[in-house]
């Protein structure tokens, strides 16, 4: 007797409240007006990369910005102001040449190629003390960085060649650019400018590895010169009943399936048979297509700016949502939204 209480009691509660969420729950249009309002959505909704987000605040915080330009690197065409504090008629500003000599009064020609700012400020000390001034000091600015400039193309926010002022490594570099944009892929692609018999001119550096794994012997040292590319990601948006909707980048020819894993899986008040896929077609535009939930489809292939919606179960985002109290001499319930819990 207890138990069909009990019952009654249960459906009771589900009618009162399917009565009281109705106006809530999708009505009873036809799916080409589902699909239409689908579209308009999405179209509309700013899609906003958090993968990257996240990857860029890790670049930042893994860069060191702050250089010191006496590691400058010095090479052919630098203009070089030199001073030297005991002498004034020792001053001079001078071009680094094609061979890598600056000439200075007194000492004649000097090979500063290849040394850092501070050390051709000993070395110029150096030479003077051993003939001229007994204590002297020498200061060597640059006043153009001409030989030592690296080259950032593809997907930075601020792609273009700056001045390499000090020896830096790949993520201080990138920080330059101002970090990745939302299309960035995972790879990094440095070319040298010298092709050194047996070392490689090309890295591949995988940033999730560098980055999110903290494998910091793949954050390799930049020379001036070296060109930084990186590629451009697809990006797939996954909503409706999944755990953790958003956007993500398309990796290796990724298949549906894959997509859904990478949002959390479906929810468990999802509906099961069938889900929503909006695609970008060149000629038309958006489009919706209603896939059903077979394994045949779940290896398609995902492009770039798919949109993926998970239907939700009305029955299932009601079982899911509503809480029951039974208890004596009465009872409770309340509803909230599962896709809030995710």
């Amino acid at each position: 007797m207890q138990a069909k209480i009990t019952n009654i009691r249960f459906f009771l509660i589900a009618a009162i409240t399917v009565t009281l969420l109705a106006p809530f729950l999708p009505g009873c249009s036809n799916k080409q007006e589902q699909h239409r309002d689908i579209v308009e959505r999405y179209v509309a909704a700013p899609v906003k990369n958090d993968d990257i987000t996240r990857l860029n605040e890790q670049l930042f915080s893994a860069a060191q910005m702050n250089v010191d330009p006496s590691d400058y690197v010095l090479g052919a065409g630098d203009l070089l102001q030199i001073t030297v504090f005991e002498a004034d008629n020792l001053n001079t500003t001078v071009r680094v040449s094609s061979r890598g000599h600056v000439t200075l009064p007194l000492l004649g020609q000097i090979r500063v190629k290849g040394l850092t700012a501070r050390e051709a400020e000993i070395k110029i000390e150096n030479l003077f003390r051993s003939k001229y001034i007994k204590n002297p000091h020498v200061s060597v600015f640059v006043e153009e960085h001409f030989s030592q400039r690296v080259t950032l193309v593809g997907q930075f926010k601020n792609p273009g060649t700056y001045d390499y002022v000090s020896k830096q490594r790949l993520l201080d570099v990138m920080a330059l650019a101002g970090g990745l944009s939302d299309k960035a892929g995972r790879t990094v692609q440095v070319r040298r400018r010298e092709d050194i018999p047996g070392k490689p001119n090309v890295f591949v550096v995988d940033l999730d590895r560098l980055v999110e794994e903290g494998r910091t012997e793949l954050n390799i040292e930049i020379n001036g010169g070296d060109v930084i590319f990186v590629p451009k990601a697809g990006n797939f948006f996954v909503d409706g009943a999944v755990r953790r909707p958003g956007s993500y980048p398309i990796r290796n020819k990724m298949i549906l399936r894959e997509a859904l894993t990478a949002a959390g899986g479906i929810a468990p008040y999802a509906l099961k048979d069938s889900f929503v896929l909006i695609r970008y077609f060149k000629d038309t535009g958006r489009k919706a297509l209603e896939l059903e939930n077979n394994p045949e489809n779940r290896e398609m292939k995902i492009q770039d700016r798919d949109i993926i919606v998970v239907k939700s179960s009305t029955w299932g985002k009601l079982v899911h949502g509503t809480g029951i109290n039974i208890g004596i001499p009465g009872f409770g319930f309340g509803y909230r939204d599962p896709e809030w819990r995710y």
